[in-house]
């Protein structure tokens, strides 16, 4: 009797093994709820733990018959095998969940709706990241609310390079950044048909498991003169009609930067004569500008590293400066020779800065970040002797901004709250709603109406006001992740991801 009891299978381990397991999932579900990314990544360590332990129960610890323990693995192994082939890993959304496709999935081919092209003018232009002020805001279109009875209609849609940047648009004119393979590409299309009208490539290759494939920043238009900026560091400056190059060179090795983590990815800012980048290199060039025509040095200031935030142009407590979201800290520069005139210290550990901090009064700026550090409004005194000082005035944990650019709207700040659309009373700091889970996506403000795209490729017209969140109408844009920020001009929402592009005719009202 004590002999079969010794050699009979152990179970108990296996058991005890899935039970912390289990506990574990439930407590890191009850204590991360401020950090989702920390959430997701903790229940991955468990499970993988869990499945190493459950293979050393199998081989030691089990009792079972060496032949079923070596059936076990083998059945273990083939399981493996067969997804492996059936599936790959696509990177992975923004809460650090996998994205997970067949194998043989890909981009569509190119679908054309109706021809919209011919005589038509147009007469908006979205030039530059979040727009013509670099707010995600567009005035002189008002749209039609009523998307059942009169919906948006595609005009086309078809495959792309990968990146994450987004379309800068003049007249008929798109221009975005691409990969494709060795090469970054600048592309310029018709805007109403998807025509390629021509293309710029050099040679760079930024590749993460996580942050996937291509350039991150969005070309900058004026005038003729299209900016673009590479995730690896190649400035350019192309002629909008033709895509030659005038000038060209490489930040890293210019200014001595190191490539942050995920790539350059900050967008170039033309204030006046000046375009300004986001170089992060320690030795007092952390924020460089140039001349725009000529690409000649003009300033440089700071010694922070770069994130991938972009810099924009804030007359903030009366002091006319260049703000920008770095590694360590929030920085305001001097537009007059590139001094730091404050500095803010926002720690998060290493943790992505992306989202642009939104003035909400003459010196008040509403700043925000993911990964669980959530939001502050700062207020700033008047400049003396080059200098100003920054004063919290709340913190929430309610606006959490991962990659999502919020905006001010009457007092209220909406956006994505770690994924969920929420509002926010900006002059206390606290929460009117929160609801819907719509991932790291996007949105614009369309005089009173807002778009709103999710990472799952899905687009809402949203009405925002503080008592509750109202969804007037919804389609569907794409399958799979969408994280770049779209352009509207006019009636037409040109949208990417980082496997397709598509433009969409929105209703309007006239008059």
């Amino acid at each position: 009797m004590s002999s079969k009891n010794s050699t009979s299978p152990r179970w108990w381990p296996l058991i005890v093994i899935w039970a912390l397991a289990i506990a574990s999932w439930i407590f890191i579900s009850l204590t991360n709820d401020a950090n989702r990314q920390l959430l997701v990544m903790k229940s991955s360590v468990t499970g993988t733990v869990a499945c190493v332990l459950s293979l050393i129960w199998l081989l030691a610890l089990s009792r079972l018959s060496w032949k079923r323990r070596f059936q076990g693995l083998g059945i273990a192994a083939l399981c493996g095998l067969i997804l492996a082939g059936l599936f790959r890993v696509d990177g992975v959304y923004g809460d650090l969940v996998p994205i997970v496709k067949f194998r043989w999935a890909g981009a569509g081919k190119k679908i054309v709706g109706e021809t919209v092209d011919g005589g038509f003018s147009i007469a908006q232009s979205y030039p530059q990241f979040l727009g013509p002020n670099r707010d995600a805001k567009v005035n002189g279109v008002t749209l039609d609310p009523d998307w059942e009875g009169n919906p948006p209609e595609l005009i086309w849609r078809q495959p792309i390079g990968e990146a994450w940047s987004a379309f800068a648009t003049s007249g008929n004119r798109a221009v975005t950044q691409e990969q494709d393979g060795p090469d970054e590409v600048v592309v310029c299309y018709k805007l109403l048909t998807g025509q390629k009208l021509w293309e710029h490539r050099y040679p760079a290759r930024y590749d993460n498991p996580l942050g996937g494939i291509g350039p991150r920043a969005t070309p900058t238009i004026e005038e003729d003169r299209v900016y673009v900026l590479g995730a690896l560091g190649d400035f350019v400056l192309l002629d909008l009609q033709t895509g030659n190059k005038t000038w060209s060179w490489n930040i890293q090795e210019k200014h001595g930067a190191n490539l942050p983590d995920w790539g350059f990815a900050g967008s170039p800012l033309i204030v006046d004569d000046l375009v300004i980048i986001s170089v992060g290199a320690r030795n007092g060039h952390s924020l460089v500008a140039y001349d725009k025509f000529s690409g000649d040095f003009v300033w440089s200031g700071g010694s922070d590293k770069a994130h991938w935030s972009s810099p924009v142009y804030y007359e903030v407590a009366g002091s006319k400066q260049v703000v920008i979201f770095n590694w360590g800290a929030l920085f305001g520069h001097s537009i007059e020779d590139g001094s730091v005139l404050w500095e803010y210290e926002w720690d998060t550990d290493g943790m992505p800065h992306v989202s642009i901090p939104v003035p909400v009064s003459e010196n008040q700026l509403l700043v925000s970040s993911g990964y669980g550090k959530g939001a502050e409004l700062l207020e700033f005194s008047e400049e003396v002797e080059g200098k100003q000082s920054v004063e919290r005035m709340w913190r929430t944990l309610h606006l959490k901004a991962k990659f999502n650019n919020y905006i001010f709207k009457d007092g209220y700040a909406y956006g994505l709250d770690d994924g969920v659309f929420t509002c926010i009373d900006v002059a206390k700091g606290r929460r009117t709603w929160k609801q819907g889970r719509y991932g790291h996506g996007q949105n614009i403000l369309v005089g009173d109406l807002m778009l709103l795209t999710t990472e799952r490729g899905e687009v809402l017209l949203t009405e925002p006001i503080p008592k509750e969140p109202r969804i007037l109408g919804r389609f569907h844009a794409f399958t799979g992740k969408s994280w770049n920020p779209p352009a509207l001009i006019g009636e037409f929402l040109l949208l990417r991801t980082h496997e397709e592009a598509a433009l969409y005719r929105l209703p309007i009202l006239e008059g």
